[in-house]
């Protein structure tokens, strides 16, 4: 096949795709507002339908309240809060009634890049420009700043988002369906948290609806004695199913790549990572991988260096552990192993 001819129709493929993206970014708030009125009319059935039917209504009624409450909050958090622009200056420590309080002692000091770092090595990021927006920003593992003239400081595990146009701190995907906007270093404990509580809420919906499922169904000849019509209840039942499945993936999935020390974008680099390397005779290991419990503790801020676990039941807002200017890295690791210079995939490839 002629060269002309696969350059003419990888152009035109890439023009679709940026067409695609700015039609799914202008949707984007649409989107939003259909989950709202869904997550919604899902709360306002299972309240009137099947919560009064749960036994123990002393002990169920706060659990079923405070879990639609992290689901609500979560999804408002990750929908608003900024996910960290590489432009952005370090933000200050958030004070008031939805922030966690932190924890005394050295924790408290000052931000210098990493808030606690007491029993990780922390290394400052190293810095490389952006070919799409022109920033300075990181694409691999070192100790040295490199800051090209002029240009703004970007920061390592950055990357860029084709549908913002700008470079993310910490970028893991843009979500234009459910997020309608991108999920990095300052919101992606958020959206974790949303589908673990997604996934919660709808299993319960499954497990204690589907004996009101019979009778919207006319299984028992009953009359339907609730406000919410049964065509709702049924939508909303069936949603959940779906959602169920669905979201179950999506969040055992973050999890574990959360408990890896990886992004999405991490983990499909580390992927290819891993094939050079083997093809070398040598291992990729991510310097970023402290342990699956480091890791999580690293993420969610919590633990004894952290922020109280209680974090996790109630949704308050809490910092990251870092700034975006510095990561935590293996015991004696300066970079990743197994990865020469060069080797490392742009946003060009990705």
């Amino acid at each position: 096949m002629p060269k002309w001819y696969t350059r003419h129709v990888f152009r035109c493929f890439k023009t679709l795709e940026r067409l695609a993206d700015r039609l799914t970014g202008a949707a984007g708030p649409v989107f939003v507002a259909l989950a709202v009125i869904l997550l919604s009319t899902g709360l306002f059935c299972f309240l009137e339908i099947v919560q009064p039917s749960l036994p123990w209504p002393w002990l169920t009624t706060p659990v079923c309240l405070l879990i639609a409450l992290n689901l609500f909050a979560h999804y408002y958090y990750v929908c608003t809060v900024c996910p960290g622009f590489v432009a952005d200056p370090p933000r200050p420590a958030g004070t008031g009634l939805l922030w966690a309080k932190k924890r005394g002692g050295p924790r408290s000091r000052p931000l210098t890049g990493v808030r606690w770092s007491e029993d990780v090595q922390v290394t400052r990021a190293a810095t490389s420009k952006c070919r799409k927006c022109g920033q300075v920003r990181p694409e691999v593992s070192s100790l040295i700043l490199r800051f090209n003239g002029g240009g703004m400081c970007a920061f390592e595990r950055s990357h860029h988002c084709r549908i913002c146009n700008r470079c993310v701190l910490k970028y893991d995907h843009h979500c234009p369906v459910r997020v309608n906007q991108c999920v990095g270093l300052h919101n992606e404990r958020h959206f974790v948290l949303f589908m673990v509580y997604l996934v919660i809420a709808t299993f319960f919906y499954v497990v204690f609806g589907w004996r009101h499922v019979l009778r919207g169904l006319g299984w028992f000849n009953d009359p339907w004695p609730y406000f919410a019509p049964p065509m709702a209840f049924l939508l909303t039942y069936l949603l959940a199913v779906v959602l169920l499945l669905a979201v179950s993936v999506m969040a055992g999935w973050h999890l574990y790549m959360v408990a890896s020390g990886e992004t999405s974008v991490e983990s499909q680099d580390h992927e290819q990572y891993r094939k050079v390397a083997a093809q070398r005779g040598e291992t990729f290991i991510n310097s970023y991988d402290l342990g699956w419990r480091k890791n999580l503790e690293l993420f969610f801020n919590v633990g004894p260096n952290g922020y109280p676990l209680y974090t996790l039941v109630l949704p308050l807002r809490i910092e990251p552990y870092t700034d975006g200017r510095a990561w935590a890295r293996r015991p004696g690791f300066q970079q990743h192993l197994g990865l020469r210079p060069g080797e490392e995939l742009t946003d060009e490839d990705d």
